[in-house]
């Protein structure tokens, strides 16, 4: 149980300090860009190419990169031993992370509101740690597996297609779907039978992860350049964090120590609570006005 917790807790401090390094990489780039004053067209094309190619080139980005794999690999692991509700809610509360460690690095700003909702998802987290219980035993059928990755392909897929058609409300529609893919690839971790790899790889679940977690960060990307990052994140955390925590209880047999399930409940609802109200942070770049005092 404390490893499966320190793991999730590992999980959100990489997580939330990569979207930072991240997000420093893309400023730096976009200090060092000399592409103004270019015509259309190729020469237009060419100094984007450059300027993505600059992100990808420096520290920060490679750094955050690989603190993402690492929170994703915790994650992954974490799955496994404690409740889903735990790892997402922890998941959520990377949020608080990029806020505070964005103070430091981005010169981003908190607002008192902003500081109580990180102490708010500290406690929320806090409460969890005291009051989860033990990750459940089952692993689930092949039709429920199966039917995880054909919702990992429709959510995917859907998600590309009406977020592509609509004018209004398509920052939180692309950010709710991204949401909903990324609590499938949680699902589809638990799901997936303990054994060898091939053993692994024979299931229909690990097909899922890899759809519903690469298609869910081009949603969370496509929703991130769409409108209000807060919208967007704000979906996305609710989405990614209810529905897979209350599937991995009626489901999974997730439970909570005996007599706390109501401090659990009041746990999740506070991490949740939290990081809808750091959303603005969910792309740490996405406040890059900061400076300038507009605030989403």
């Amino acid at each position: 149980m404390v490893e499966g917790v320190t793991l999730a807790l590992c999980a959100a401090v990489c997580m939330g300090t990569a979207t930072v390094l991240q997000a420093l990489g893309a400023r730096r780039a976009a200090g060092g860009d000399t592409g103004e004053g270019e015509g259309a067209g190729s020469r237009a094309a060419r100094g984007r190419w450059h300027a993505v190619t600059a992100v990808l080139r420096g520290w920060p980005f490679l750094a955050g990169a690989g603190l993402d794999t690492l929170g994703f690999g915790a994650q992954v692991v974490a799955l496994r031993l404690v409740p889903l509700f735990l790892v997402e809610a922890a998941v959520a509360a990377s949020l608080a992370v990029t806020a505070v460690v964005g103070t430091a690095v981005l010169g981003l700003r908190l607002r008192r509101a902003e500081w109580g909702a990180v102490a708010v998802v500290c406690l929320g987290l806090a409460t969890l740690a005291v009051s989860a219980g033990h990750a459940g035993d089952g692993h689930g059928d092949t039709p429920l597996r199966v039917a995880v990755l054909c919702a990992s392909l429709l959510v995917v897929a859907g998600g590309w297609v009406v977020g592509g058609r609509l004018r209004r409300g398509r920052a939180v529609v692309l950010g709710a779907a991204a949401g909903l893919s990324f609590g499938l690839t949680a699902i589809a971790v638990r799901l997936l039978p303990d054994g060898t790899v091939p053993d692994v790889l024979a299931q229909p679940s690990a097909y899922a992860v890899v759809v519903s977690g690469l298609g869910g960060y081009l949603l969370l990307v496509q929703a991130l350049q769409s409108g209000s990052v807060t919208a967007a994140t704000a979906a996305m955390v609710i989405c990614e964090t209810v529905w897979p925590g209350v599937f991995g209880v009626a489901w999974l047999g997730d439970t909570t120590r005996d007599g706390y399930g109501w401090l659990a409940v009041a746990g999740f609802v506070c991490c949740v609570g939290g990081g809808v109200a750091l959303a603005r942070f969910g792309e740490a770049g996405g406040d890059r006005a900061v400076g300038a005092g507009r605030v989403e």
